[in-house]
């Protein structure tokens, strides 16, 4: 598992059962013949890991992205992609393939955590803080595919244990506030046991630090605003060293990866096979295709994902200090300003087939000549990881914390930070409740584009109606609170006797 994503495990072992027959093939991985090194840990935790990119399902492979970034007011699906454009024109039903990929994904993920808590500690030779580390990981892990659950779809199955018998996998969804309270439970025993770094050939596993980040932000979501900021102030002191990145662009390129800024990244790497659809086997590309998907046709992409117009207008409401645009917009966009290049080419060059002014620019290998081919001639795929959490959204989440409990010059300092890097103007003092948060939403807007927050942001502060309505979003007629979760998948309605729908679907 160096650097996670090399490791892979060489057999499905964590989807196989006990064998009920007298004779145990020699050739064949079972529970009873898996758990018997440390090396078997390791391949099953680089396993878990793994699903969090998987290229239809992983919440960070190119469907997963899609869907946490699709429904927002700043993003625009082409509409030849059926299911993704159901979703995000809010026309979406409950047999769109990639949501139930997603569902599917995540539980897999949550069974092969759930393995790992179940025999980590009948391993032999490990040592008590080895288990203790592996046990924090597996819960961290689980606790970050149940958040993503219930941020989707509300009310979920809990499972928590491996299954024993086929009546065990139907299980009833469990009311959201249970799986809120599990899921922070997951990440404060992982926070108790993670260390805060690793020694650099195990970059890319989850730390103390993003055990404690996730926890914040999950008591940020159920408006626990004191927990909230007392949880993630922890990571602003020792003995953690987090750190703004003096350039923020330095956040989304493949050179600048796993840097100070970064509490926890999928770890992506051009290695491996040469077909990212080939499934867990050795023909798999270990990079994503995403990258090669938003990219325009000019440079071999299949231009699916274009901002919108709400998006590039909110980068230019204000200007920096040397009047020049927001380097994030730089960072996160490109369009047609004077010099701009894009894949080594004016800009000029490329065409934009739905009329929007901009294209995205964030995680695009765009030093490169086009988006084809890795180094290893893998079909499409990127080393460019994906960042999951940094310390920026640490920053912010304290400060929205801080004012919703009405501490409002508290926030000051951490939004401050934030508009310090863009080099902004110093926000005025006084500020009210309401203007603080009004600069909070609008730095969340362009600070996450891309980055899977604009849609779960507006629905916790309780704006999905307002902003998809006040924006140029192709679909937002559609849109209604029904949308404000996805349904359960068709096919787990169908082949769960215990499920039901959400409400409205």
């Amino acid at each position: 598992m160096k650097n996670i994503v090399i490791f892979f495990i060489t057999a499905t072992i964590l989807m196989s059962c006990t064998d009920t027959l007298n004779e145990v093939n020699p050739n064949q991985i079972t529970t009873a013949t898996f758990w018997k090194s440390e090396s078997d840990v390791l391949s099953s935790l680089a396993a878990t890991y793994g699903l969090l990119r998987d290229i239809n399902g992983g919440y960070w492979g190119a469907r997963g992205t899609e869907l946490a970034n699709s429904r927002g007011d700043d993003f625009f699906i082409r509409h030849d992609m059926q299911d993704v454009y159901g979703v995000s024109t809010f026309t979406n039903t409950p047999d769109a393939g990639f949501v139930n990929s997603f569902w599917n994904v995540s539980y897999k993920d949550i069974f092969r955590a759930n393995q790992i808590l179940e025999n980590v500690g009948k391993v032999p030779g490990l040592s008590d803080q080895s288990k203790a580390t592996y046990i924090a990981e597996a819960k961290f892990l689980r606790g970050l595919n149940y958040f993503n659950l219930v941020i989707n779809f509300g009310d979920v199955p809990l499972v928590l244990n491996v299954p024993q018998s086929k009546a065990d996998y139907f299980v009833a969804k469990s009311p959201e506030a249970d799986v809120w309270k599990q899921l922070e439970q997951d990440f404060t025993d992982a926070a108790a046991d993670l260390p805060v770094s690793y020694p650099s050939q195990w970059i890319g596993r989850a730390t103390k630090g993003a055990a404690l980040a996730y926890l914040g932000k999950a008591e940020l979501y159920n408006k626990d605003w004191t927990n909230c900021v007392n949880t993630l102030a922890q990571l602003t002191q020792s003995p953690f060293t987090y750190k703004l990145m003096p350039n923020y662009q330095d956040n989304f390129l493949a050179s600048t990866k796993n840097n100070q800024e970064s509490i926890f990244e999928i770890q992506l790497a051009d290695v491996g096979g040469t077909n990212p659809w080939s499934g867990e086997n050795a023909d798999e590309s270990l990079g994503v295709t995403t990258a090669v998907e938003f990219a325009p046709p000019e440079v071999s992409g299949w231009n699916e994902a274009y901002p919108t117009e709400k998006i590039f207008n909110e980068f230019q409401k204000e200007k920096t200090l040397s009047d020049d645009f927001d380097p994030r917009m730089y960072a996160s966009l490109i369009w047609n300003y004077p010099g701009a290049t894009f894949y080594n080419r004016p800009f000029s060059n490329f065409g934009s087939p739905f009329g929007y002014s901009s294209m995205i620019k964030k995680y695009q290998n765009f030093m490169q000549n086009d988006e084809l081919a890795g180094t290893n001639d893998a079909f499409g795929t990127s080393s460019n990881n994906e960042r999951v959490m940094r310390y920026d959204e640490v920053l912010l989440m304290i400060a929205e914390a801080q004012t919703m409990e009405g501490k409002v010059t508290d926030a000051y300092p951490y939004v401050q930070q934030i508009r310090n890097r863009a080099n902004l103007t110093a926000l005025p003092t006084g500020y009210t409740q309401d203007q603080m948060m009004a600069e909070i939403r609008h730095q969340d807007m362009i600070e996450f584009f891309r980055e899977s927050h604009r849609w779960y942001d507006l629905k916790r502060w309780g704006l999905l109606q307002q902003e998809i309505t006040n924006s140029d979003k192709v679909g937002k007629q559609s849109y209604s609170s029904k949308y404000d979760l996805l349904p359960i998948p068709l096919t787990e309605i169908d082949s769960n006797p215990k499920m039901v729908q959400n409400s409205n679907w």
